[in-house]
């Protein structure tokens, strides 16, 4: 699900604190909407420092850039302005709280480009836009279940309705876990195999139980026992089996496999739901687990190996 576009305006009132940002000139062009548009022959990247070649569409000028700028002669500089503030040029940032040069001005106001002016250093403004919009603009997909974190990584708890999610959400709750999104958590790619899963601002701090219905977490248990978003590492899936159909399951690998969500495999674990199974002591044992597997331990080719010795030993004996 693609994000819509965001306005510079809409950048410049969500990030002006944390960029320390104020507009210099060109307001006519606060609506300009910043996205990748994939119909876009040139391709131009996000953030940028001064490219006149290849512009960016936020473009960074630091004390090198404007010192490139203002050294040029009367006419090159001139063509160089009307370059630098036409497309794909969206808006250009003075960073590091510099003057901006009157000429560069002008040229904000003549084509409408915004003209912004942060205090941070242009290397830290760069780093944050680029954090910032790429988490904004990435494409988005809503996965059915509970996401919470679990012994410090990101478990994603799915499975059929009424399977029992909520409950298990509740208890792991109980024993001190963190719910970051119930029932319609929202996953964005923000690196190569990295899928940040959040919660829709309607739902935040809210846990739907069934006999309960919404249960506010926060006034329950406190700050603590929430959180607006963490990396999705684990895929628990619940899947109701009757009890005599536990035997059947693979009683040393278990059942493990992946799912494909933006093109990155994420684990997922298989959890036979039956009655009489603690089911928050086993994510607990999942994610720990999990964790030793990441770290390059496999207990079952431990014990496989160690297997493989003492049959080795017996028959030398």
């Amino acid at each position: 699900m693609p994000v819509a576009p965001l306005s510079v305006r809409v950048l410049f009132e969500t990030y002006q604190k944390r960029l320390a940002l104020h507009w210099l000139a060109g307001h006519a062009g606060a609506e300009r909407t910043i996205g990748r548009d994939p119909a876009d022959a040139t391709d131009a990247a996000l953030v940028g420092y001064l490219n006149l070649i290849h512009p960016s569409r936020l473009q960074i000028l630091g004390a090198a850039e404007l010192d490139y700028l203002l050294g040029l002669d009367e006419k090159t500089y001139t063509e160089a302005l009307d370059h630098l503030f036409t497309e794909p040029t969206l808006a250009v940032l003075i960073a590091g709280g510099l003057p901006a040069p009157p000429a560069l001005r002008r040229a904000a106001e003549q084509h409408g480009t915004p003209l912004l002016g942060s205090a941070l250093a242009s290397d830290k403004l760069l780093n944050h836009l680029d954090y910032y919009l790429s988490d904004l603009l990435a494409d988005k997909q809503v996965v059915h279940g509970v996401f919470m974190d679990v012994m410090g990584i990101g478990v994603l708890l799915t499975g059929e309705s009424s399977v029992g999610k909520s409950e298990l959400a509740l208890e792991l709750i109980t024993r001190g876990h963190i719910l970051i999104a119930d029932d319609a958590p929202e996953f964005r790619r923000v690196g190569p195999d990295t899928l940040r899963g959040s919660c829709p601002e309607l739902l935040q701090d809210f846990l739907e139980v069934r006999g309960l219905g919404l249960l506010n977490i926060r006034a329950m248990f406190g700050d603590s026992a929430v959180k607006r978003h963490k990396n999705l590492r684990l895929i628990v899936n619940l899947v109701p089996v009757a009890k005599s159909d536990i035997h059947n399951i693979d009683r040393l690998q278990g059942s493990f496999s992946h799912r494909t969500l933006f093109e990155v495999e994420v684990p997922e674990i298989q959890l036979p739901v039956a009655p009489g199974r603690n089911l928050a002591v086993l994510v607990e044992a999942a994610a720990r687990n999990h964790i030793l597997r990441e770290n390059g331990y496999d207990a079952t080719a431990h014990f496989i190996e160690r297997q493989r010795h003492l049959i080795a030993r017996e028959e030398q004996e």
